[in-house]
């Protein structure tokens, strides 16, 4: 993180803009502190557990938003730290809800960190950790496993060439949108800027009115293109370069993404034909654009699609919920998490009629073993019990039900824009209380960290040898 200071700095530097200072300050700062703990800590490594697994993971995630807050509660943005905090949270868990208006008149650098933030979110702060701390790589597996939730089979036989694999994949498809989006006409810092956050499927822009400011056809098509890549499993792109082990469609998880993608943004596209007239290859662009913003929880926004119709707020909430593919980039309940369940619900009602067959489930070419579903299950219990609480407490807050409702499912599934006046798409999260902005990032958080993580290292029984 202090190494990634730097960048920012020397863009604000370039700039001749004065906020270099705040980042090299805060560079020096978190890089003295990393020498002396590192220093400090030095000699026997200990045992890895399961238990050490999960409180690393969260410690190190909260440590990281922190670290990230500081450039921007010491810049030229007026916030207060929840807001800083919230910002660095909403940046490193990929969501992208801001506090932050007038980015079109902000300093590069601190466009640039905001990015920044959302890139090395995108591949998780657990990955990078593991390819520069040796120590780790005891329980490397456990611990990837225990931010990304992706439990595919092992590609690689050693976790160093696992993550390392999976950051050469992240860095030439970033360099890849980069490049399309300055040949579709992006000045080569918002090409750079935006490429980094569709590519971690999070949404920041580098411009109020965010990817609609550039007005072309032709960045919305890349946009989806490059958001649906972002959203699909990792390891895909590992096994397209090795020998007879690339198979795209092995994983149903990713027919079912793709579909989900297609059959939201025809009905979308109908919809719009039929309501408000609107020419349909007009209506299908940008109704896909949007939609598979929200679904792969991009967050960008071409326009204000709650405007459109009620349908259209009716196919975006339901689409706030989905996400992508585990082991990808991004948030929400996740498309693998979505066929199991399927799978589950159609066995029951097989067992209604015929009470004594012998169902077995299988994901694809593999048989579901009952931890996986207990594992789904207590996602699903959690992530509604969360939402319920968050709405609750947000609501005792003083917000209407429909922005406390939303905002706690953005935050949850880590997509960015609500519903609403306050925090639609229109909108942001700057005039929120400090209150709501704590509630809204441990939200963010537990969405990220796919609730048990994080929720874990609340029983008392689990601190209990």
């Amino acid at each position: 993180m202090a190494a990634a200071m730097i960048i920012p700095a020397l863009v604000d530097l370039a700039d001749e803009n004065e906020e270099w200072r705040v980042f090299v300050g805060a560079s020096l700062l978190v890089g003295m502190v990393s020498v002396l703990v590192a220093v400090a800590t030095r000699g026997e490594r200990p045992k890895f557990t399961q238990r050490l697994g999960f409180l690393l993971v969260t410690t190190v995630w909260l440590v990281a938003v922190v670290v990230g807050s500081l450039p921007i509660y010491f810049s030229e943005v007026n916030v207060t730290f929840a807001g800083a905090f919230f910002e660095s949270m909403s940046g490193l868990t990929t969501t992208g809800s801001t506090v932050i208006s007038g980015l079109d008149a902000l300093s590069p650098g601190i466009l640039m960190w905001r990015s920044l933030l959302q890139w090395l979110g995108g591949i998780g702060i657990v990955g990078m950790v593991l390819l520069i701390l040796p120590s780790l790589q005891a329980g490397g597996l456990a611990l990837f496993h225990m931010e990304s939730s992706d439990k595919s089979d092992k590609v690689l036989p050693r976790i160093n060439q696992l993550v390392g694999g999976l950051v050469t994949a992240y860095v030439v498809l970033t360099v890849m949108c980069a490049v399309t989006y300055t040949a579709l006409g992006m000045s080569f810092f918002d090409a750079v800027n935006h490429a980094m956050t569709t590519v971690a499927t999070a949404g920041f822009s580098t411009h109020d009115a965010s990817i609609g400011y550039f007005d072309d056809n032709r960045i919305l098509f890349a946009a989806i293109v490059f958001m649906i890549l972002g959203a699909l499993p990792f390891v895909i792109y590992i096994r397209a370069f090795l020998p007879r082990r690339f198979q795209l469609w092995r994983d149903p998880q990713i027919v079912v993404f793709l579909m989900i993608c297609l059959v939201l943004s025809l009905a979308m596209s109908v919809t719009r034909r039929v309501v408000n007239d609107t020419p349909f290859g007009e209506a299908l662009l940008s109704s896909a654009f949007n939609l598979v913003s929200i679904i792969t929880t991009t967050g960008y926004a071409s326009e204000d699609y709650t405007l459109w119709s009620n349908a259209a707020i009716g196919l975006f909430f339901l689409a706030t919920f989905l996400g992508g593919c585990a082991g990808s980039t991004s948030g929400g309940i996740k498309a693998n998490r979505l066929v199991i369940l399927y799978l589950l619900v159609r066995s029951s009602f097989r067992r209604l009629v015929r009470p004594h067959a012998v169902i077995r489930l299988k994901y694809g070419n593999d048989d579901i073993s009952p931890q996986t579903i207990q594992t789904v299950t207590i996602f699903f219990f959690l992530f509604f019990g969360a939402l319920l609480t968050g709405t609750v407490l947000l609501t005792m807050l003083g917000l209407d039900l429909v922005t406390a409702f939303t905002g706690s499912l953005t935050a949850l599934a880590n997509v960015g824009p609500a519903f609403g006046q306050i925090i639609g798409p229109a909108g942001n999260f700057g005039s929120l209380p400090d209150p709501v902005l704590w509630i809204l990032s441990v939200g963010m958080l537990l969405g990220r960290l796919e609730l048990v993580t994080v929720l874990i290292l609340l029983f008392p029984s689990v601190w209990l040898d």
